[in-house]
């Protein structure tokens, strides 16, 4: 039997919703990533990183391009051009003979005409005082700063990466725990509300515990509002255009960290910083032999090979090759001060060095402090959260059975609520100051490393 158009009409709107709905379903659906995961992604996204990793190519094109300086370089010049050459031939001895004929003593001659002249020259340098070397070394220590560059930028995109996941974690703890205090007070509520009926809690009791749920339900909505900023920072940080769902928990390592002298040594060997300015130093000394290399004399190997032997002049050869040496006895670009300048660019570039030094010394000593301070305040909010937790229970008891007010049990629940969220922060500082340690020391690729090894670790 068939179908009338117009069930037929109903039919395709209805197949059509349901096909958008689900596929609006589809692209809400949350993108689930544990910590690995999320970094491997924003390494593959970062136009930051992009835009260092270009950088990098760029540098090593230009040290390539380097390597063929002291190759020899062959051109080729055609030229079109008029002239005109005159002479004169003294006739002497024969100068008789030619007055006899009647010949002018001396022979005049004028030549006008147009020529083409294509000359291949080719020369190779064989000595340039040390320049060409030190454009390579230069190149290539060029190639290490933007190197070192990249892996600044990545140890940067790192520690925002472990705000953005563990802030949305953590803020996801403190959701759930909002969410428990406001039911718990819900049921207090609810409690107050059945001793007043039956007359063992008052009036003043029951607004008391209203009052608390009302703040409760504030702390929770605004809970709610802080963990969509947190979703929508990491979504952004990925570049995802669907909620990206952290799958790595909060995690504090309990054993103790390496000493502070080791971060200290890793930091001094290896931190992207240092290196970029070693890399600068480098290219600053490699300056200055450039710079000294212009008072030396240049010797150079050449040839030339004329290709229309038919036009040339009579003062050119048909081919020629040879050595010269060419050195400038007087320079408009003042090359004492030029020498000069660049030894400066050099000290400032040494000092820079030991300045940095120290304050990454520094800053892993504060780092290092930060770090085992939070994990040491992870481990004391155990005992709080057991006797907080306790507190709680007897509070209850005890208002069920007149014994306690309405305020205790309130203050019971939101101490709990508390300790909880302290403990999550303490957690979600420890795993914030642990990134920053690593990237004052230069090894944030050891990160993955302690979330592996952790011992304790924070679910909503």
């Amino acid at each position: 039997m068939p179908i009338p158009p117009k069930c037929q009409w109903l039919m395709l709107l209805i197949l059509g919703t349901v096909a958008a709905s689900s596929c609006l379903a589809a692209q809400a659906e949350p993108l689930v990533l544990s910590f690995e995961e999320a970094q491997q992604r924003l390494l593959a996204v970062s136009d930051a990183l992009e835009g260092s990793r270009s950088q990098v190519e760029n540098r090593r094109q230009l040290a390539e391009a380097s390597r063929s300086l002291a190759y020899p370089e062959v051109s080729v010049d055609v030229r079109r051009l008029r002239f005109q050459k005159s002479l004169e031939l003294p006739l002497g001895s024969l100068e008789p003979v030619a007055e006899a004929f009647g010949i002018p003593d001396p022979l005049e001659f004028e030549l006008a005409d147009w020529r083409t002249r294509p000359i291949v020259t080719a020369t190779m340098p064989v000595w340039t005082g040390g320049q060409i070397s030190a454009a390579k070394a230069a190149a290539d220590a060029a190639v290490a700063e933007a190197d070192a560059v990249l892996m600044r930028a990545t140890q940067t995109e790192t520690v925002q990466l472990v705000e953005a996941y563990f802030g949305q974690q953590v803020a996801q703890q403190v959701l759930a725990v909002r969410l428990e205090v406001r039911e718990g007070l819900q049921q207090h509520l609810a409690h107050a509300q059945k001793l007043e009926r039956e007359g063992f809690a008052t009036r003043a009791q029951v607004l008391q515990a209203q009052v608390a749920l009302d703040n409760a339900e504030r702390e929770y909505r605004k809970s709610m509002n802080d963990l969509r900023g947190a979703e929508a920072a990491l979504a952004g940080l990925l570049r995802s255009d669907t909620p990206v769902q952290a799958r790595s928990p909060l995690f504090v390592v309990q054993a103790p960290l390496e000493p502070v002298e080791h971060f200290v040594e890793t930091a001094l060997r290896d931190h992207p910083g240092l290196s970029q300015l070693k890399a600068i130093g480098e290219q600053a000394r490699q300056k200055v032999r450039a710079e000294q290399a212009n008072w030396q004399p240049r010797v150079y190997l050449f040839g030339q090979y004329d290709l229309k032997r038919e036009d040339a002049l009579l003062t050119e050869s048909d081919w020629a090759f040879g050595i010269g040496v060419s050195y400038t006895l007087f320079s408009n670009k003042d090359r004492s001060r030029q020498v000069s300048a660049a030894r400066s660019q050099q000290l400032q570039a040494e000092y820079s060095l030991r300045d940095t030094a120290t304050k990454l010394e520094i800053g892993v000593a504060r780092a290092w402090l930060a770090t085992d301070s939070a994990r040491q305040q992870f481990a004391l909010l155990d005992s709080a959260l057991a006797s907080a937790g306790e507190n709680l229970r007897l509070q209850s008891l005890s208002f069920q059975e007149g014994q306690a007010t309405s305020l205790d049990v309130i203050d019971a629940r939101l101490q709990l609520g508390k300790t909880r969220i302290d403990r999550a922060l303490a957690a979600w500082q420890f795993d914030l100051a642990l990134v920053q340690l690593l990237e004052v020391s230069g090894q944030t690729d050891r990160y993955s490393d302690y979330l592996r090894k952790a011992d304790k670790v924070l679910t909503p």
